[in-house]
């Protein structure tokens, strides 16, 4: 099935198999719907991928498919990066990358630019089946835009690079999940795949490569490296599907 759908302001055009949607993503949303109607309110999915593993596509397609589906429950979807901290912040403190003091600007989207003290409060609102207001992040002010929208329903997942690093900001953060789901891949196809979307983007090649060397592959490798196990892990193979591990 192709699939066209817009995705941080960048055309998107994804195909996935028949096999694939019947043999993992339609059995995924049922087990969604089980563990739900078992506990009887809402439940709470969270899905960690290291950056250009497509983890944001792939959950727009999962809503897709929840709600042109029969037999199953619409799910809602949000993502972690509303809670990046704010541009002034990250421009006026400092980390240390590779020896060298940087501002943090420099290095945004890396797990110590989120306020992860705020993002840990708002997921104990949804886990305990509050409606409540959620944050997104605007890529042309470069801030996040507070209560952007209201989470609702009874099924919802929630993306993000860092749900599950075993760090000791982010390593608690899985236990309010009712199910964890684990996005794999091998680094130098996410390499590629980084680089063409920054281009995609309007970098040209060399910065491209430059920026993601620098910031994008950095956090993939991260994520790879130092995620705790997940109840479910997906495998991103080079023809661009997944398949369970």
């Amino acid at each position: 099935m192709n699939y066209d759908v817009l995705i941080n302001g960048i055309e998107v055009n994804a195909h996935y198999s028949e096999e694939s949607i019947n043999k993992i993503f339609i059995p995924l949303l049922k087990r969604f719907c089980d563990i739900q109607e078992k506990k009887g309110s809402r439940i709470l999915v969270m899905l960690a991928a290291p950056p250009g593993a497509g983890k944001s596509t792939l959950l727009s397609f999962l809503k897709h498919l929840s709600e042109n589906t029969e037999g199953l429950r619409p799910v809602t979807t949000i993502g972690i990066d509303g809670f990046h901290h704010y541009q002034d912040y990250l421009l006026n403190h400092t980390t240390i990358r590779d020896g060298k003091e940087i501002q943090m600007v420099k290095i945004k989207g890396a797990p110590i630019t989120f306020d992860v003290d705020m993002l840990r409060n708002r997921i104990k609102k949804v886990a305990s089946g509050e409606v409540c207001g959620w944050p997104e992040y605007d890529r042309m002010k470069h801030n996040p835009v507070e209560d952007a929208i209201q989470v609702t329903g009874d099924i919802i997942i929630l993306e993000g690079n860092y749900l599950l690093l075993n760090d000791d900001r982010w390593s608690n953060l899985a236990d309010y999940a009712d199910l964890t789901i684990k996005i794999d891949a091998d680094i130098d196809m996410l390499r590629g795949r980084l680089i063409e979307r920054k281009m995609m983007s309007g970098a040209e090649a060399e910065l491209a490569k430059e920026f993601v060397e620098y910031s994008d592959l950095y956090n993939a490798k991260l994520c790879i490296t130092n995620s705790k196990d997940a109840d479910i892990t997906l495998k991103l193979k080079d023809d661009d599907e997944y398949e369970l591990v």
